[in-house]
């Protein structure tokens, strides 16, 4: 992606750990200076955000305070199938992956494992179907559904 996309590809980071959320936002912004971020520290708020943001993917952690990620990824997938959800945790065990997955999330990834380059190429992957469904269709607002690749 360059600095000149006209396309905004918004994200939302639902992170309660301030410390990784700046990291992980800090990464995005410094791949792709065009992404509209939001952030979220709870389910409540990413609920509420989700809403109104309306992104094209939401990052999500498993352990929030009030509900949990999966919980919240469930909820988001019912009401906005078309949103891809990312899980990055680090409850990397086989149950949370197969949760993930049952849940509605696209992709799973283990904090202790993942590298920004990971997670970058998924981010430009998904922005990059994102802009070739917006050239068949303007009005579309979010990935086409079922773009998500399940990563174990």
């Amino acid at each position: 992606m360059t600095k000149n996309d006209s396309v905004p590809f918004k994200v939302m980071l639902v992170e309660d750990d301030a410390g990784f959320r700046r990291i992980l936002a800090e990464t995005l912004r410094s791949k792709f200076p065009t992404i509209v971020l939001d952030e979220a520290v709870n389910g409540t708020e990413a609920l509420e955000k989700v809403e109104n943001f309306m992104p094209q993917l939401v990052i999500m952690d498993i352990q929030l305070p009030g509900q949990n990620g999966l919980e919240i990824t469930r909820e988001i997938k019912t009401l906005y199938p078309d949103i891809n959800v990312i899980i990055i945790t680090s409850l990397d065990y086989p149950e949370y992956r197969e949760a993930a997955r049952v849940s509605g999330a696209s992709h799973f990834f283990s904090k202790g494992s993942v590298t920004s380059q990971e997670i970058e190429d998924v981010v430009e992957g998904l922005w990059t179907i994102w802009k070739a469904s917006k050239i068949y269709n303007p009005n579309a607002s979010s990935l086409p559904p079922d773009v998500g690749q399940w990563c174990l």
